[in-house]
């Protein structure tokens, strides 16, 4: 437990001073144009992890005598749309949808019944001795029930998402058809904009240009949401959640 605070201590300690050092820097670029970052290799910088993608078997390049064709290619004209493991294609993505849902019911329902004793094998008379004076068998019981329910319900949603990306084929299926994956994400300020998009396809509705539009994946997955300060203060605290799980009413 000792060692949980000192460590504690000398983490919030760290941050304060590179908080500190941040807003000396700050200071310091006071009246000054803002400087354009160097130009350097990528893997010099911190962080940075070589990028492993699914990437087709190599095929040994062999050249026919007398013949334009070789062989490996992916047709006579150098076809560039996506067919193998490893290729990008470009999803368009234009999602609008809209929906309105009106429900309502009523239902009333009403009971009534009545049972009267005016003969029990003689065993009234021996039963008044036990029950008050005034009882009478012939309204021995005698229910009443009368029930109304009354529910309604609308729903009226409307969404819309346009945009494009590019995504890799991850997976050749044995029929052919190709499993595509892409993730794009966007970050303005202290604001990260994250687009995630799946699915199956078929190498026959890849445009010319190597499109293909969102209509034409199966089994299609797309998020589009966010992470950073923004989201954090929208997004409801922790405890709030919790009382929402718990609280009856």
């Amino acid at each position: 437990m000792h060692r949980l605070v000192i460590k504690s201590i000398v983490i919030l300690f760290m941050a304060h001073q590179a908080s500190a050092c941040s807003h000396l820097d700050k200071i310091s670029e006071i009246g000054e144009t803002p400087k354009l970052s160097a130009i350097e290799s990528p893997k010099e910088k911190p962080g940075y992890r070589p990028v492993s993608m699914p990437m087709p078997e190599t095929e040994t390049v062999s050249y026919n005598p007398n013949s334009l064709w070789r062989n490996g290619s992916r047709s006579f004209f150098k076809d560039q749309r996506a067919r193998k493991v490893g290729d990008i294609i470009t999803v368009m993505i234009e999602i609008t949808d809209k929906a309105e849902i009106d429900n309502e019911s009523t239902r009333d329902r009403t009971g009534s019944n009545s049972v009267s004793v005016d003969a029990l094998a003689g065993y009234t008379t021996l039963l008044k001795k036990f029950l008050p004076t005034d009882a009478d068998f012939s309204k021995l019981v005698d229910l009443n029930s009368t029930t109304a329910d009354k529910g309604s319900g609308t729903v009226d949603r409307e969404e819309k998402l346009t945009t494009k990306m590019a995504a890799v084929v991850m997976q050749e299926l044995p029929n052919g058809n190709l499993v595509i994956e892409g993730r794009q994400e966007i970050r303005v300020n202290h604001e990260i904009r994250e687009i995630i998009v799946a699915g199956v396809i078929r190498p026959e509705d890849v445009s010319s240009i190597n499109t293909i539009d969102i209509s034409k994946i199966a089994e299609a997955r797309v998020s589009y949401g966010g992470r950073g300060h923004i989201t954090n203060v929208q997004a409801p605290r922790y405890g709030t959640q919790v009382l929402d799980i718990l609280l009856p009413f």
